[in-house]
């Protein structure tokens, strides 16, 4: 048996076999929530869901240890791109300057970039320096990703700059450092929360939080995408009103066309899917987050261990505040739903860290 052979028939079959089907119901939930109006929208996801794959499949038979050489460079490249955000080069969407227009490239949003590069980086440090006392490997991680969450935070980009505190945390748990320092540090971060509210987000991001506590007390402004967003999954009931269902919510425009497929496409599925759909998607993500984790479980390094734990807190985050906004649970942030929601940047990323972490289980046997 080839190596190539040997490593196609090794793949975590659970991660594949999910990554497929989400990514290509993602395709079906932003063509219904969108077809009505254009048809540019899922055409391109699905461009973007075959050149993912393509990306998936390629990564996982690299070797993962392959990566630690890219790390640094994708890390300066992350953190680069996303200071050029401030300049005439970027572009504003959703009240933060967070896109980046490249000529003969294209709009990409470059701290999904920086974020999946910080993880890498963190993972290689963490694995290299394994006998550092734990106190200074925090410190040091805490500068390595001090740069990437300030640009971001400046941007400003609430919801990316979030995901950078589960993600580091469950890295550092994975490499082993002791809990207390990562309960110190999770203290500290909740004890500046007031004052990055205060200090860094802008008016509309405060008046987010204010109508996450009391939904009413702004139905006709702040608060009017969250209660239309409860009203239209609300009224999906148990089974849904149908695929391509008329007269929705979504399609008579309560929810903006702006974001139905982007931010609020969990809201779409809801609507049309109901409450089984809804379920069958989430146990569909606990399956994924379950294979990533068991390929951690079964790393033959640290390196392998962290970076899956990263990239499957990554995921989980997403997911997790994503449908949590649109059901009330979590603040309005504009955080994506993964292999879901219409977007090449994230989708590819996300591809990307997919195809590593199959990349782990395939190398998992080998002798370091």
């Amino acid at each position: 048996m080839t190596p190539l052979l040997r490593k196609l028939l090794g793949m975590n079959w659970l991660l594949v076999g999910l990554t497929i089907l989400l990514s290509l119901f993602g395709v079906v939930a932003v063509y219904s929530a969108t077809y009505f109006r254009t048809s540019e929208y899922w055409e391109k996801q699905a461009v973007w869901v075959a050149g993912g794959l393509c990306v998936f499949f390629a990564v996982s038979l690299v070797h993962y240890r392959w990566v630690k050489w890219a790390a640094l460079p994708l890390y300066v490249a992350g953190a680069v791109l996303t200071a050029l955000t401030y300049t005439s080069l970027g572009q504003e969407h959703g009240g933060a300057k967070c896109w980046l227009r490249l000529p003969g490239i294209g709009t990409f949003q470059p701290s999904q970039l920086a974020l999946l590069a910080g993880i890498l980086t963190v993972a290689l440090f963490l694995s290299q320096f394994a006998k550092m006392h734990p106190l200074l490997k925090l410190s040091s991680v805490g500068a390595i990703i001090a740069g990437p969450i300030l640009l971001t935070l400046k941007q400003p980009d609430f919801g990316m700059t979030l995901v950078w505190i589960p993600v580091m945390l469950a890295t550092a748990f994975a490499a082993g450092l002791p809990k207390r320092y990562l309960l110190a540090v999770l203290l500290s971060g909740m004890a500046l929360l007031p004052l990055v509210i205060n200090f860094a987000l802008k008016p509309y991001q405060r008046q987010r939080l204010v109508t996450f506590i009391d939904p009413q007390i702004d139905p006709q402004g702040a608060s009017y995408a969250i209660n239309q967003a409860l009203i239209a999954i609300g009224s999906g009931g148990f089974a849904g009103k149908g695929f391509k269902a008329t007269g929705t919510q979504v399609e008579q425009g309560f929810i903006p066309g702006t974001t139905v497929h982007t931010d609020y496409i969990f809201t779409a599925i809801g609507e049309q899917w109901g409450f089984l759909g809804n379920t069958i998607l989430i146990s569909a993500f606990a399956a994924l987050l379950f294979a990533c984790l068991y390929s951690a479980h079964k790393s033959a390094d640290d390196y392998g261990l962290v970076i899956s734990a990263g990239f499957a807190t990554q995921i989980f985050f997403h997911v997790y505040q994503n449908i949590g906004m649109t059901i009330a649970i979590m603040p309005i942030t504009g955080l994506p739903l993964p292999l879901i929601s219409y977007g090449g940047t994230f989708l590819l990323m996300n591809m990307f860290a997919l195809g590593l972490v199959n990349s782990v289980w395939i190398h998992r046997k080998e002798v370091i």
